[in-house]
């Protein structure tokens, strides 16, 4: 199953494009053997998409027919990390080809992008900087993935 992180705004260089760059490479190296990759991120730029509306489009337009979409939301669910790891384990294992994460922008996501999810998925209560929760998801998505694999990364 493909992995993507589909967000609005783009990563300037630095710590933040570090750490999603690395934990999405940790990612497909370890998902490969457990078909959980590639795993990617497409960056929606800001100043071609205003406002809510025309990200969402965008967003969506980045969507591959058929992928599974789960939208990040600070009102969605929360989920341990092995909760987590077994959502993507059961998708795989559904046979699902891709599963499409959206991060909005600071306005949030359109209904419309929340009537096409089929999970709203909260990072925690906090409202977090979108670089961040693009690293948080990376991290998270690995961490999956290591969970699966029965890695030591993940001690619960």
């Amino acid at each position: 199953m493909r992995l993507t992180i589909a967000a609005v705004g783009r990563l300037a260089p630095g710590p933040e494009k570090m750490l999603v760059e690395d934990y999405l490479s940790r990612a497909n190296a370890a998902g490969k053997g457990m078909a959980l990759s590639p795993v990617s991120l497409i960056e929606i730029d800001e100043r071609k998409a205003r406002g809510q509306a025309e990200q969402s489009e965008k967003l969506l337009a980045a969507v591959s027919t058929g992928s599974q979409i789960m939208a990040l939301d600070e009102r969605g669910k929360n989920m341990t990390s092995p909760e987590f790891a077994k959502l993507l384990g059961r998708l795989r294992d559904q046979g699902i080809a891709e599963t499409c994460f959206l991060i909005g922008g600071a306005d949030g996501h359109s209904q419309a992008i929340r009537d096409r999810s089929s999970l709203l998925l909260s990072l925690g209560p906090m409202v977090w900087p979108h670089m961040l929760a693009r690293v948080m998801l990376a991290e998270q998505i690995y961490r999956a993935i290591s969970i699966l694999g029965n890695s030591p990364y993940h001690r619960a």
